[in-house]
């Protein structure tokens, strides 16, 4: 007899100082309650109230684990992927899935149906390991997205809930041991990533600090200008976003404080990333891109 039960859907994410680089963890979180039965939030040590900010969100299924990061760790970005890891271990052991959002990403509402189905088509199929999600990222402004390559455009965030899988490098995405790309299927749902999408200081402030967990300090010195505010314009070939931002999005973007002139035109596609692009657009194949899992 098979087992007709709806699957356990465990959520996870990690935040550290959400407030002084004005992550939207908040938005993060409440985006991705609806598919999950809980939510682990693995809270660093902050140098802000983040702690209490992730304990304000009106839910009984968020569960706040506090941790510590190593800061001594600068290659890489490996503190993000054990700081992830600690959160994916603390989900409760019963799940099925485990669906992961980072501080900086939301999921819009218009995929929750498709991810929800996917969520229980597979939960039986052990061939599918993970789904995966597309991906649209801003850069300046909530006007703008990234149209250059080094913009990964799908990535891997739910897991099964399984020992045996960790998150990859820099967290960007997740493999199975010994060192196996997850097997996945695609799912018609996107992230937003807002990661680029800070007011200038608080944007200089995470560059200044995030690019030391890559990074010595005779790099740091070398190519993280001293400025007080972070200058956007003329650095990514950008196009302007025409769809539409989720809902739990609306009240931060509607208080954006902060003014960025961009020309989306200002920065032309490389003639190599145009040929790539035209290739996919014929094809759906992207010549040499990145894909850290195998489709099933």
């Amino acid at each position: 007899m098979s087992d007709s039960r709806l699957p356990i859907v465990s959520g996870f994410t990690f935040v550290r100082n959400a407030i002084k680089y004005d992550y939207p963890i908040v938005e993060a979180i409440s985006s991705i309650l609806p598919l999950c039965d809980e939510v682990v939030v693995a809270v660093g040590r902050s140098d802000d109230e983040t702690l209490d900010l992730v304990r304000s969100v009106d839910s009984p299924k968020i569960r706040v684990i506090e941790t510590v990061w190593d800061d001594s760790l600068r290659e890489g970005g490996r503190v993000l992927a054990l700081e992830t890891d600690k959160a994916l271990r603390a989900v409760k052991p019963d799940s099925d899935w485990a669906l992961y959002i980072q501080g900086d990403e939301i999921l819009h509402e218009d995929g929750i149906p498709a991810l929800r189905e996917a969520l229980v088509r597979y939960r039986d199929d052990r061939r599918v390991e993970g789904l995966l999600l597309d991906y649209l990222h801003f850069y300046g402004s909530y006007d703008y997205v990234g149209a250059g390559l080094r913009w990964y455009r799908r990535e891997v965030r739910v897991v099964r809930n399984d020992p045996a899988v960790f998150s990859y490098r820099d967290a960007q995405g997740f493999r199975r041991s010994p060192n196996e790309k997850l097997r996945v299927m695609p799912v018609a749902a996107t992230m937003h990533h807002y990661g680029w999408v800070k007011p200038p200081r608080a944007m200089q402030g995470k560059i200044a600090t995030f690019n030391k967990y890559w990074h010595d300090d005779a790099w740091m010195k070398a190519h993280i200008p001293e400025a007080e505010e972070y200058a956007y314009d003329g650095k990514e070939p950008l196009r302007r976003f025409e769809g539409t931002h989720p809902a739990v999005m609306r009240r931060r973007i509607a208080a954006m404080n902060w003014r960025v002139t961009i020309d989306p035109a200002a920065v032309p596609l490389r003639t190599k990333d145009r040929l790539k692009l035209g290739i996919e657009a014929v094809t759906g194949w992207r010549p040499g891109e990145y894909k850290n899992y195998r489709l099933v």
